[in-house]
């Protein structure tokens, strides 16, 4: 949990929207940014998981069913958001998902459930928040450690998050005339709900893979959600006002040794 008192209230007055802002490393950025002053608007696609998250939160936050891969979803978003707030400074694109598939198993219902949500969703989430979008304002997506190193079994997962890392350049000079920044973070493997589930997917315990993985990283251990919240604030906020187009990697060094 963020200390609130302890805190610098950098997003002050602005209004946020955080994809999958639930559980993970979306809830943890959802906390640390109202704790910096912002009001947020997150999505979840369990209705049950986004009630629990807004009442965790506790304060400006409001909380709006929707699967990122459907197009009503994120229309109905946009018109929340508008509705409420009538603009968007800051949206982190955070909803993706990840199941386990070598290259021989894979099916064209892991390649298509996989793309429709990472990269469709993204870019959609994205496009129908333009028009709510202020000038000046900063957008953030997640990518993953695995769009720059090959990881067994999560080839397809690994692709979309190599082409979102495409967008964000792509996009940063689409939005140059608006200055509207864009850029990406890349965290490692972090300890969260669905990190998790992938490793009971590979038949480990959490210590099997704690204890594997932790070998092979400089700083020998997994990272904490708010970790990489404190890295998003950073992208959000005007301490980075002179950064566009960047891969920020969280990840202890993973991908970088």
């Amino acid at each position: 949990m963020v200390k609130t008192e302890l805190i610098l209230k950098k997003h002050d007055g602005k209004i946020a929207v955080i994809t999958d802002g639930n559980s993970g490393i979306g809830l943890a950025t959802v906390q640390r940014f109202v704790a910096e002053g912002a009001y947020v608007f997150i999505t979840g696609r369990r209705q049950s998981e986004v009630d629990v998250a807004v009442r965790q939160i506790g304060k400006n936050v409001t909380g709006v069913q929707g699967d990122v891969s459907n197009l009503a979803d994120l229309d109905r978003l946009s018109s929340m958001v508008k509705e409420q707030k009538g603009r968007i400074d800051v949206l982190f694109a955070n909803a993706g998902l990840g199941e386990v598939a070598p290259l021989g198993a894979i099916t064209e219902a892991h390649f298509d459930k996989t793309f429709s949500v990472n990269l469709k969703g993204l870019l959609f989430t994205v496009q129908k928040a333009l028009p709510l979008f202020q000038d000046g304002g900063s957008i953030i997506l997640n990518v993953s450690t695995s769009a720059s190193k090959g990881f067994e079994t999560i080839g397809v997962y690994s692709a979309t998050k190599a082409a979102i890392r495409s967008f964000a350049r792509s996009w940063t000079v689409d939005l140059k005339q608006r200055k509207i920044r864009v850029n990406a973070i890349s965290p490692g493997s972090t300890d969260t709900p669905g990190f998790r589930g992938f490793v009971s997917v590979l038949g480990q315990s959490d210590e099997q893979f704690k204890t594997n993985f932790v070998s092979t990283v400089p700083m020998g251990r997994l990272g904490i959600p708010d970790e990489i919240a404190k890295a998003v604030s950073f992208l959000a906020s005007d301490d980075s006002s002179f950064v566009t187009g960047i891969e920020l990697f969280v990840d202890v060094g993973a991908a970088q040794i």
